[in-house]
């Protein structure tokens, strides 16, 4: 049996390359081989959100709380609420974030294939984010 106590890990800033706003990634575990499994919670401040990006093996967000947004490539900006489970295919062009006025923490569950668990894209654009613009 292995316990990891609650800030036994560090903190740590979402990288400003991948996010836009505030945001504070937790790790929670990584799974060694074979599984290669990482999981983290992440909290978004209100408006912040990830840059588009795809999974290799797709993600899977748990919403612990607050209230926060999703959209894939040429779908619909979706709200997202705590309990509910999301999941992205592998390949699947996306983001995540919090909503315009509320905090969301999410916990996201990645499988890395051969070292890489993400393929990081270009930022949303605020325009994007509000839902004024249909996204190409």
């Amino acid at each position: 049996m292995e316990i990891n106590r609650i800030g036994s890990q560090p903190s740590g800033k979402g990288p400003a390359d991948y996010f836009t706003g505030v945001v504070r990634i937790d790790p929670l575990f990584q799974a060694s081989e074979p599984v290669n499994v990482s999981t983290a919670s992440v909290t978004f401040e209100p408006e912040a959100r990830t840059a588009w990006h795809t999974h290799p093996l797709g993600q899977t967000l748990i919403v612990t709380a607050g209230s926060g947004l999703v959209q894939r490539l040429d779908g619909p900006i979706e709200q997202i609420h705590p309990g509910d489970v999301i999941y992205f295919p592998p390949g699947e062009k996306h983001w995540h974030g919090a909503a315009p006025t509320t905090s969301m923490t999410h916990i996201s569950v990645v499988v890395t294939l051969d070292g890489k668990s993400a393929d990081w894209l270009e930022k949303v654009t605020d325009v994007q984010y509000s839902g004024l613009l249909t996204i190409d």
